[in-house]
């Protein structure tokens, strides 16, 4: 491999996260709705993760056949993109909404005047801080497992499988990177970063590309790390918690990146599971 070509993978994921933001300041700076400075970014950070997939694959093994893109695009559609909405809806309406109306001092518990980067920072780690105990748990309760299964039931690691939650799950992690910060009156751009980080760093968490993060594998919840994340082996799995970052991995001592080997296989011990999206609604209640 040439020198400048050895470079690439260390330059994918800055470049592009880098990107997905100088794009939301270039959109906002413009007088561009929210909506469009937030999706604009993460659909062109989608199809730059596309293209690096085909050309610089991580493994070959793990590009994925054509009904596994036909179930992760249900996935997307439904658990990403129609689900989150409704239960946003029903967050607003039952819990926020009424809770403005008691005129609780909810609201002054965040730092509405700090700057609205800071903000985001602070979000994706106190997101972070309260889904990591989520996601270990998850790991560590037989009954959240069942629902956690079905995000872990992937084969072969690509961008798109990062949509794969059972509903009630996605549900779950709602009321932690959504519904306290609605609570607050978080402003809307705040969430938008929010979204942006989660997003294009997710894309990336669960790529098949040859990628490289060095020092970042302490910082932000990597490719690197999540694959071992996906193995099949439990005490090798049965780490890396973290989503957008990874710190408290860290500082909880369940970080885990072995050197000098790769993961092996990826996915379940039940070589069973449901294949089917209506298969992997109903996983979860079988017995």
């Amino acid at each position: 491999m040439s020198g400048p070509r050895r470079l690439l993978p260390w330059l994918h994921y800055p470049v592009v996260v880098t990107a997905v933001f100088v794009a939301f300041a270039w959109l906002q700076a413009r007088g561009a709705s929210l909506v469009l400075s937030t999706y604009v970014p993460i659909v062109l950070a989608a199809f730059a993760v596309t293209l690096l997939e085909r050309r610089f694959p991580y493994r070959l093994a793990w590009r994925p056949p054509a009904d596994e893109i036909r179930l992760d695009l249900m996935f997307l559609t439904v658990i990403q993109l129609a689900w989150p909405p409704l239960i946003g809806f029903l967050f607003v309406h039952l819990l926020v909404e009424p809770a403005r109306a008691l005129d609780l001092p909810i609201v002054s518990l965040w730092p509405h005047a700090w700057p609205i980067w800071i903000q985001a920072v602070m979000m994706v780690l106190a997101v972070d801080f309260m889904r990591y105990w989520l996601h270990r748990f998850a790991h560590e309760n037989d009954t959240m497992w069942r629902l956690h299964a079905v995000h872990h039931s992937v084969e072969q690691l690509y961008w798109l499988n990062t949509a794969r939650f059972h509903p009630i799950e996605k549900t779950l992690q709602m009321t932690l990177d959504s519904l306290p910060f609605l609570l607050m009156g978080v402003d809307e751009r705040v969430l938008a970063l929010y979204y942006l980080a989660y997003s294009s760093n997710g894309f990336f968490q669960h790529c098949n590309i040859d990628v490289r993060y060095g020092v970042l594998n302490y910082v932000v919840g990597s490719a690197e790390t999540h694959r071992w994340h996906h193995s099949r082996v439990p005490r090798e799995s049965n780490a890396n918690y973290g989503n957008t970052v990874i710190i408290w991995d860290v500082l909880f001592g369940t970080w885990f990146l072995p050197a000098n080997r790769q993961i092996a296989e990826l996915g379940l011990r039940e070589r069973d599971y449901p294949k089917s999206f209506l298969g992997l609604m109903g996983a979860p209640f079988r017995r």
